[in-house]
């Protein structure tokens, strides 16, 4: 049987991301074949390493991790962000190697911002960490990074669900996953057994550092919902000027944006999502 060929569009939305896994394992049981992607800030993390095929070792060591795992990929900056992200990158380069952008089988955009230009950047070769490190870079989280002498931040704040990358694709489908979605579902999350404790520890020494204010907890939050509010309704702009053929939704409220300690049941999500709005559009 013949595959239905998919551009694939995977928006930004921290943790929820996950369940970009989720919706890629759905597509793949499902007889499509992903042909093109286009992704941000974690839509690129998880679609650069489809991309290489890679995404199942990154997906595995993932699932390994506890809170304190994840502590350990900490490297405090302090001043223009939580983290300078040199730890994480060179985990994921020990993982999975690093490859050019161009010798991907997959045709692959990163999507950031410049900060100082005020414009969108697309990422279509050169090194493939470097393109994720560059869109990931989430304001108060990650440091900006200089990627060919720009100054780049998280792709989100300009573009959270980037579909334009693919207009000239010849492919069957568009499929745009947006984390920035305001509907509910009726499937749920299904809950894991957290230490709540830890976490809150983990989370308090991080912005203890990170923060000068005392009311760190609170700036956080703020900031964490501005980043969720504005990227909603970018998307929702976005995504009604320029409609794929099919959008994904997960909802905001999913989850908090650095529960990456959640990877199962993230992944699991997605694809029941996936799998419930295929369902709906092939009625």
């Amino acid at each position: 049987m013949k595959k239905t060929t998919v551009s694939l569009i995977l928006g930004s939305g921290g943790a929820r991301g996950l369940a970009h896994i989720g919706v890629l394992q759905w597509l793949e049981e499902n007889n499509y074949e992903i042909k093109s992607i286009s992704g941000c800030s974690i839509g690129a993390l998880i679609g650069g390493l489809y991309a290489a095929g890679k995404l199942d070792i990154y997906t595995e060591w993932l699932k390994s991790l506890d809170m304190l795992d994840m502590l350990k990929l900490v490297d405090l900056e302090g001043s223009s962000g939580l983290m300078k992200g040199e730890k994480l990158m060179k985990t994921l380069q020990e993982l999975i190697g690093d490859f050019t952008i161009e010798e991907l089988d997959i045709k692959f955009t990163a999507v950031a911002a410049d900060i100082n230009e005020e414009k969108e950047i697309w990422m279509n070769n050169g090194s493939l960490l470097d393109a994720i490190r560059a869109s990931i870079s989430l304001p108060m989280f990650f440091t900006p990074y200089n990627y060919k002498n720009r100054l780049l931040i998280d792709g989100g704040i300009l573009n959270p669900v980037p579909i334009a990358p693919t207009f000239h694709d010849n492919t069957d489908l568009s499929i745009a996953v947006n984390l920035g979605s305001t509907k509910e579902h009726s499937i749920e999350l299904k809950e894991k057994e957290v230490d709540k404790a830890l976490s809150s520890k983990v989370k308090q020494y991080l912005l203890s550092m990170a923060l000068p204010s005392s009311d760190k907890e609170n700036m956080y939050n703020i900031a964490n919902k501005s980043f969720d509010t504005m990227q909603s309704t970018i998307a929702r702009m976005k995504l009604a000027a320029y409609p794929p053929d099919i959008e994904i939704k997960i909802p905001r409220k999913l989850c908090g944006i650095l529960e990456f300690d959640r990877a199962n049941e993230l992944i699991e999500y997605g694809y029941a999502v996936c799998e419930h709005t295929f369902e709906k559009e092939l009625r």
